[in-house]
């Protein structure tokens, strides 16, 4: 049965998913990435230490041009006490090779380790950050499945989980480096020529202030790729879970053309963040590039024709050559300032929809200290309860009766009448909105939902099995189980007369869905799933619909096994497989409108009277044409 959208409330985050209450990216690390902070620390530190030795091959190589080639300069390292240098230039030159050599091999050991480190930080962080979100999703009320699709949810747990592992296994670490490497390369700069470095440095402000502005810009448009991401997978999860009704309408065309316009709306959203990103990069570049010009231009005049105005001092060759690989060593950061904030921002976005996910509010929450329902007796009551998918528009309708232990009670009428609904109150699905629904005299509000729904086997008309084996899906619920025990259930149900006869018996694969079996096979694995987990109430829901005779008879024949003392709540369009029911409730317009055996309500000539003669007279009708031989 299809719901309109549900009752739980929007939030104000992306998706609707649910409110934050701080930055998503706190959330990741403060809450995700703690756990794992050495390794974070570890990545981090080598980061340090590899761009830091990654400074010593340009400013070694100045100092040895000023102080041995050229001789217009003391041979002094930084941080390095004068009395530790060889005082001879050939033990000079030895050292600066051994030092660059020496930074090259760290530079290379310290890298790896930084990439091992946030690689195993970031792979571990997105495995607790998805089950995390997996299992807030699962413990989220129906309402919120009958809102969003499939595939959006899908979207969050794969794509947008992925991107917070990308962003923290390659942004991170980039991050981290470009801060290391301005900051070392700025401070060197300022010791070898302070008046040079801020010729170099001038076009930092520049760069800070458009990258602001292009984070603000490009964040709402990374918000809208994820939502569009999102429709798309749902659109093909939907097609791919229905390609067989999409194949028996010739619907081809059309579903192409609703999965074209999907991956439209994410072309036209990605070339909106593609258009910003290739206007900020290049100018990027530009800036960056004029700051290395700046820097040769002057650097060049002042060797060439002496200070340049508003300058003073010397400038040694080394010094020079220096100045020019750091400086372009400082500009290529900076000209991927964008990628990092780019990733960040799409990152961020992500973070949106997952921790609003796991923040999202439950409406059918377990009370803090919840009353055990063991053992069970099976006493069922509704009392005066109304509900509504849309409070505003409720379903049923005060709606009260009574289930003693043992006793099979029906619920009849019209599509939309609100029977399965109440089914579906009776295993806490949804919360009444007035009224109260009790087992054993206890408000289901205030039950352990563990113990609630361990008490109550629910088997439906559409009928879900996993993709394993027969064996699999029997004892599913019902873990620890023999298999003397899951046996029997199978005999009970008539699930084994099929079962051995399938390739691999009960370790026969049976596909996404059941595909493999007909629909009263899948119908018997359910009653016998239901039958091993011994529930003290049992709920079918148009368990015997869309089958033929013969498999009604067989499922019929499994209920009966299953129903026999228990109580039984009974959903039903075919009314002749009600008709030993203890008490029938008619249902129209979500109210009882007639409630009495069925000797009684056809006694009483009312509506259940008139829709048995109506399928009655259809039974015989059909009876008389396989008489005949016409009705095959």
């Amino acid at each position: 049965m299809s719901h309109p959208p549900t009752r739980a409330s929007e939030s104000h985050s992306t998706d609707g998913l649910g409110d934050l209450d701080r930055d998503p990216m706190v959330e990741l690390f403060a809450t995700y990435g703690r756990p794992h902070l050495p390794l974070f620390v570890v990545g981090t530190l080598a980061s340090l230490v590899s761009r830091t030795v990654g400074l010593v091959p340009p400013l070694v190589l100045g100092v040895t041009i000023d102080a041995l080639l050229t001789g217009n300069a003391t041979y002094r390292l930084p941080l390095v006490p004068a009395a530790w240098l060889p005082t001879t230039e050939l033990g000079q030159f030895q050292l600066s090779a051994g030092l660059i050599l020496a930074s090259f091999v760290l530079a290379v050991v310290f890298t790896w380790t930084q990439g091992v480190s946030m690689a195993l930080f970031s792979n571990r962080v997105q495995h607790a950050v998805r089950v995390s979100a997996y299992t807030a999703m699962q413990r989220l009320d129906m309402a919120f499945f009958d809102d969003k699709q499939t595939g959006q949810v899908m979207s969050i747990l794969n794509n947008d989980v992925r991107n917070l592992r990308s962003f923290l296994d390659s942004t991170v670490g980039g991050a981290i480096q470009l801060v290391v490497t301005i900051l070392g390369i700025a401070g060197v700069l300022f010791w070898l020529n302070a008046q040079l470095a801020v010729v170099t440095l001038v076009a930092v402000p520049l760069l800070a202030g458009f990258t602001v502005w292009f984070a603000r810009e490009i964040r709402t448009r990374y918000r809208a790729l994820r939502e569009a991401v999102g429709e798309l997978n749902t659109r093909l999860e939907n097609n791919l879970s229905g390609i067989e009704v999409i194949k028996a309408a010739a619907t081809e065309p059309y579903e192409e053309a609703r999965v074209a316009e999907a991956s439209e709306d994410y072309l036209e959203r990605s070339l909106s963040v593609v258009r910003l990103d290739y206007f900020y990069n290049p100018t990027m570049d530009l800036l960056a590039g004029l700051s290395f010009a700046a820097t040769f231009a002057v650097g060049g005049y002042w060797l060439l024709v002496g200070a340049p105005p508003f300058f003073s001092g010397t400038l040694l060759v080394g010094e020079f050559v220096t100045f020019l690989f750091l400086t372009q060593r400082f500009v290529d950061p900076l000209a991927g300032i964008g990628r990092i904030v780019n990733s960040y921002e799409n990152a961020r976005a992500s973070g949106e929809r997952v921790f609003g996910l796991a923040h999202r509010p439950v409406s059918v929450a377990e009370r803090a200290a919840p009353v055990a329902l063991d053992p069970v007796e099976g006493h069922l009551a509704f009392e005066d309860v109304t509900f509504g998918y849309r409070p505003e528009e409720p379903v049923v309708r005060g709606v009260s009766f009574e289930a003693t232990p043992g006793e099979t009670v029906a619920l009849v009428g019209p599509t939309g009448a609100g029977k399965s609904t109440l089914a579906k109150l009776v295993l806490r699905l949804y919360d009444t909105d007035t009224g109260a629904v009790r087992v054993d005299g206890v408000d289901v509000r205030d039950a352990s939902l563990a113990d609630l729904r361990r008490a109550v086997g629910y088997v439906s008309q559409d009928v879900y099995l996993f993709d394993g084996t027969v064996r699999e899906n029997l004892v599913y619920g019902a873990f620890d189980v023999t298999e003397d025990e899951m046996l029997a259930a199978a005999r009970d149900a008539e699930v084994d007369s099929f079962a051995r006869d399938l390739p691999d018996g009960y370790d026969t694969r049976i596909g996404e869905r059941g595909v493999k079996l007909s629909g009263g096979q899948r119908q018997r694995i359910s009653i016998a799933r239901a039958m091993l987990q011994d529930p003290r109430i049992l709920v079918l829901d148009e368990a015997t619909s869309a089958v033929d005779t013969e498999t009604e008879r067989a499922i019929q024949r499994a209920l009966a096994r299953l129903s026999e003392g228990r109580t039984t709540l009974v959903v039903a369009h075919r009314l002749s497989t009600v008709r030993d029911a203890d008490t029938i409730l008619v249902l129209e317009d979500g109210r009882v409108t007639e409630r009495g055996s069925h000797d009684d309500l056809l006694a009483e000539g009312g509506k259940y009277a008139a829709l048995w003669a109506v399928q009655a007279d259809a039974a015989v009708d059909f009876d008389a044409l396989l008489a005949d031989g016409r009705g095959e």
